[in-house]
Parts: C-alpha cells; sequence; structure tokens
C-alpha cells in the first residue's frame, strides 16, 4: 500500500487541532474535502484514525500513526530539498494547543522570512521530547517543566516568552463584571481543564499555589467544548494567556488577573547532540522579536511563575526584574 503525502498531511491538520473546520482552514480546503481525505485515509490503512462521538479525537491508532506521520511528510519534503536544491527545513513541534502557540511561532516566522518550517503538532511537552530523542523532529515549542525518571535528558532549552494569563468566566459568575481579579478570589470557583489535568503542570501549580480545590478536568475535546462548558457553569473559571484567541461565545468573560499576574512560559527546546545548522539564527530571531515585543519582562514583585520555571530566566533578566 502507498500511503498518499496528502491524505496524510489532512491527518495531520487534523490531529493537531482537533477541529475539522480549523483544520480545512488551515490547508486551504473545503470541511468537506478535508473530510474525504481523512475518510479515503482511514479506508486506505483499514483503522479509524479518530473518535468522532461527542467531539472529535484521536483514536488509539491514531495516536500511533501520528509520530509516523509526521516522519512521513518530513521525508517528503527532504525527498524536495534534495531534488530542488533548497535550503534545509526546520521542523518545529508545538503543544499546548488551546493556547494557540502558533501566534508565537508565527511571529518568529515572519521575522525569519528566509527559514522553511514546517510546523506539526504534538501531543503534549512528554510526546515531544520522545519526538525529539527520536530525532523525529528539529524543535519543541510550548511550556517545558521537568520530566521523571530523565525523559528529557540531553535536551536544552531557551525561554522565549512570558506571557501573563486572563482569567475567563461565564455570565452567571459572581465576579463575572469585575475589571480585575487576584488569583486567591477564585478559591471557591471550579477550575476547568482543558485535558485531564496531571497533563497540565502549569495549571495543576496555580491551582495548589492559590489554594483552587474544585477542579474539573477531562479529555481535550477542544476549546469549543471547554467554553461552552464553562458558561453554563456559574461557579466555574479558566485561565487563557491574554492573547490567545478565543471563540465569540456570548457572555463570557475575560478578566485580568493582578496581584500576581500569572506568566504562562513559552520555551523552544532541542537536542543538543543534533542542534539544527540554522538553530542560532533561530535563537537570535526568537530573541529579537522578544526584544522589540517585551516578551521576556518579569517582575517577582508583580508577577507569578511557578518554581521550575524561574530558573529559565536569564541572569540579565533576572537583574531587569
Amino acid at each position: 500500500m502507498d500511503l498518499d503525502l496528502a491524505l496524510v498531511r489532512a491527518f495531520v491538520a487534523t490531529a493537531g487541532t482537533l477541529h475539522f473546520g480549523r483544520a480545512a482552514e488551515a490547508l486551504g480546503t473545503s470541511q468537506q474535502a478535508l473530510s474525504k481525505r481523512i475518510a479515503r485515509l482511514e479506508e486506505s490503512v483499514g483503522v479509524r484514525l479518530f473518535e468522532r462521538r461527542g467531539g472529535i479525537r484521536l483514536s488509539a491508532a491514531g495516536e500511533r500513526f501520528l509520530p509516523a506521520a509526521h516522519e512521513a511528510l518530513a521525508a517528503g519534503e527532504r525527498a524536495l530539498a534534495a531534488v530542488t536544491g533548497a535550503g534545509p527545513v526546520v521542523r518545529i513541534d508545538t503543544w499546548g494547543h488551546l493556547y494557540a502557540p502558533m501566534r508565537t511561532v508565527a511571529a518568529a516566522v515572519q521575522e525569519l522570512d528566509t527559514v522553511r518550517w514546517e510546523p506539526g503538532p504534538g501531543r503534549d511537552w512528554p510526546s515531544v521530547a520522545q519526538a525529539l530523542q527520536r530525532g523525529d523532529t528539529d524543535l519543541g515549542f510550548g511550556r517545558v517543566h521537568p520530566l521523571p525518571d530523565g525523559r528529557d535528558a540531553g535536551l536544552t532549552q531557551r525561554l522565549v516568552r512570558l506571557e501573563p494569563v486572563d482569567v475567563v468566566v461565564g455570565p452567571s459568575h459572581p465576579a463575572a463584571d469585575a475589571d480585575a481579579l487576584r488569583p486567591g478570589d477564585l478559591h471557591d470557583s471550579v477550575l476547568w481543564c482543558p485535558a485531564e489535568l496531571d497533563r497540565l503542570d502549569f495549571l495543576r501549580r496555580f491551582a495548589d499555589r492559590f489554594g483552587i480545590t474544585r477542579r474539573h478536568d477531562g479529555p481535550n475535546l477542544g476549546v469549543d467544548h471547554l467554553l461552552q462548558r464553562l458558561r453554563a457553569d456559574p461557579e466555574g473559571f479558566t485561565v487563557f494567556p491574554a492573547d490567545a484567541p478565543l471563540p465569540d461565545h456570548a457572555g463570557l468573560r475575560c478578566i485580568p488577573l493582578v496581584e500576581p499576574t500569572p506568566l504562562y512560559a513559552w520555551s523552544l527546546a532541542w537536542r543538543e547532540s543534533s542542534r539544527h545548522p540554522l538553530l542560532d539564527t533561530l535563537l537570535r530571531g526568537f530573541a529579537e522579536m522578544g526584544r522589540t515585543r517585551r516578551w521576556l519582562e518579569y517582575d517577582p514583585g508583580r508577577d507569578w511563575l511557578p518554581d521550575t520555571d524561574r530558573p529559565k530566566l536569564t541572569p540579565r533578566q533576572s537583574a531587569d526584574a
């Protein structure tokens, strides 16, 4: 059986968004055409790659197929580069998809317009760390935190953005009309999580730090599903990076968090033993974007970072704070 890379690309885009409409938009096609490509691929491999009940998520077979699908697309790109003489492609896997990591990557892509990028969705930091260790990708981008059992051994990271988070509440929440909230004001509310909490290191540390004991998590069924549930819960809230786009759900309020303001740390990660030839160029580009857009401002008297994120600050950033 020969794999059609157009079908594989459709699968990878859908796996990254878990939303047929957004995947179709990213690929510049219709949702109907995308659905047909996925159906053809599933027919070719003889298994269902997505579960479609109550939203969309990867099946067990889809989870197994995703790393190999990334590898197939990367091999196709390398084959084309060998024929055309184009420069090396930078494969970058992102995670934290409900927080839209591609906003930051896209800004750097625009700054580094001579670099050929191949973005791909990672399930979470452990899975991207594994892909880096195997050489299946060149860079990871998302929130990096220590992994157990040395699973991140040999990987290096560089902090590139600290982003304030807002609290998001429904129209019936008691604080829906507030101009700003302290994290401690939320201790009687219910934290709605976009996925299983054991996969959400930042939210778990945030809840522990500010005494938020009532938590609701579950499978990642997409941002629309999360916000629909949140809007119906008068005690519920979640947090989103301040610059992350939210779908238009009537009545939802985004309220700044202050005293302190929690910061979400975005980092690049790579395997030190197999540095991409363009890595130094990429790091300079991200550093320039951080400088001009003030992405790395941190004041310990004003802001909150989990303890695991503070060591990522350079001596200069700590001194400026």
